[in-house]
Parts: structure tokens; sequence; C-alpha cells
């Protein structure tokens, strides 16, 4: 959904830009010493947080000690994590002052996506997570569509030794995936339907739903963070794009990527 999991990699940035103002309040604050060594404020967010960062400092304490600061391969993965946060670091910061939507993008966000909001609903479903190539996806599919309830397409599974799992679940629209919905709207309860995924497909038999629509009032803060992330993956994306565009690039040895 919206290339996924590189938006997660752009939203899990927003923390860097958000702490560097209470960072700067709250550096001098002394909350904890470890064997003389401070803790800040700054670094403990509460006292569970603060218990976790005393153990982590107690066995940093002893991995310089032992000098594994100074092993290679310790190095090179020190390395390549400050390189990592410098590298999204420098895509917040590109992307942040342009990430905020305007009250249009909202609007239209909210008109093009009835099924999140206005016609929104909460899905009580069974489903089978199956693991299985993709060529099995569309026999599975027409076995589906013939049976009468889950636990025959999960008989059906057991007899070809397919691996699957069997979960129930209660869930709002936005918690399912984007592509799912336009199907499951239009399905009666005990129906069953099968999706494709990365690893094989869910089939899943849908038990109950009620609506739950939310004005476009009540969604807006939840548009306002979605179309900030897409756009810090646009923003980002294209970033990336213009560097290598104006980098000189050289590939010196044969690489299977």
């Amino acid at each position: 959904m919206f290339q996924r999991s590189l938006l997660l990699v752009v939203l899990a940035l927003v923390p860097i830009a958000c702490q560097q103002a209470e960072g700067k309040r709250a550096t001098a604050q002394v909350v904890a010493k470890v064997n003389g060594t401070e803790i800040s404020a700054q670094q403990a967010a509460n006292g569970q947080a603060l218990e976790k960062i005393i153990d982590r400092e107690l066995l940093v304490q002893k991995a310089l000690a032992a000098g594994l600061d100074r092993d290679p391969l310790v190095q090179q993965s020190l390395d390549h994590a400050r390189r990592q946060l410098l590298a999204q670091a420098y895509l917040e910061r590109a992307a942040l002052s342009q990430a905020k939507s305007t009250p249009e993008e909202a609007h239209a966000f909210y008109a093009d996506n009835p099924a999140l909001f206005a016609e929104r609903r909460i899905y009580r479903v069974r489903e089978l997570v199956v693991s299985a190539p993709a060529e099995m996806v569309d026999v599975l599919r027409a076995e589906a569509s013939r049976a009468k309830d889950l636990e025959e397409v999960a008989g059906w599974l057991k007899s070809r030794n397919a691996k699957f799992s069997v979960t129930v679940s209660t869930q709002p629209a936005e918690q399912l995936p984007l592509a799912y919905l336009p199907q499951l709207a239009r399905m009666k309860q005990g129906e069953i339907a099968v999706f494709g995924s990365p690893l094989g497909a869910s089939v899943i038999q849908l038990v109950h739903w009620e609506d739950a629509p939310l004005s476009e009032q009540q969604a807006a803060p939840l548009i306002e963070q979605f179309l900030a992330g897409r756009k810090r993956l646009e923003l980002a994306a294209a970033e990336v794009r213009r560097l290598r565009a104006a980098a000189k690039i050289e590939y010196l040895a044969d690489f299977k990527k």
C-alpha cells in the first residue's frame, strides 16, 4: 500500500526533527549517573525508559572495558549505523518543510476514500494466512469460491501440505490493507475472498461488520498524518533520484544485487 516499506522508513524519521528542539532544553538536566557517567533527561522519556538506558549503559561500559569498540566487525557495524542515521537525518530535514498537506488535498483524499471515512466500517474476520507459490493462488481462489466455510478451505490446504495459520480479528477499515476494502465492502456475512500477498495469500471470511463512519473533521488528523507520510516518501524518493543523477557513480566490479 503506497510502497509501505519505504513509507515506514520515512515515517520513522519524524522523531529526529521533533527531538532536536526539546533536546536543547532537556540536555542540561541529569537524571541518573552510572559509575560516574551521566544520563540526561533527553535520553530518558519516562521511568521505564530510564531503567533500560541504565541497563544499556552498564553493558556499554563492559563492552568498552573489553575493547569491543576496536573489534573490526563492531567498528564496521558502528560505521554502518552512523551512515544510516546521517542519511535518514538528511532526508528528514530535506522533506520536513515540504511535507504539510493543503486543505484541498485533505478534502480530496477524504472524498476519494469513502471506505476509510464516510462509509468506514469495523470488520470482524477469520483469516487463513497461507504460504504458497504464486501459481497456487488462482487455484486456491477457485477452491475458496466453492467452499461452504473456512474449515473446508483449511482442509483443502492440509491435503496439499500447504503451510498456513488461522487468525480471528476485529479491525477498522484503516487497519486493513487498502486493496482489500473494495471487495470487503461488497461481501455479505459468511462470504469468503482470497487476496494475494507477497508470501502467498490471505483467505478471509467476513464474520460481521458494523458501520463506523468518520466525518471529514473527525478524519482530519488521520488524513494529515497519512498525506504527510506519503509526501515524505515521494520527496525522499525524488531527492535520492536527484542526487543519483548529479553524482558520478562507478561500478568497479561485478556484484549481484
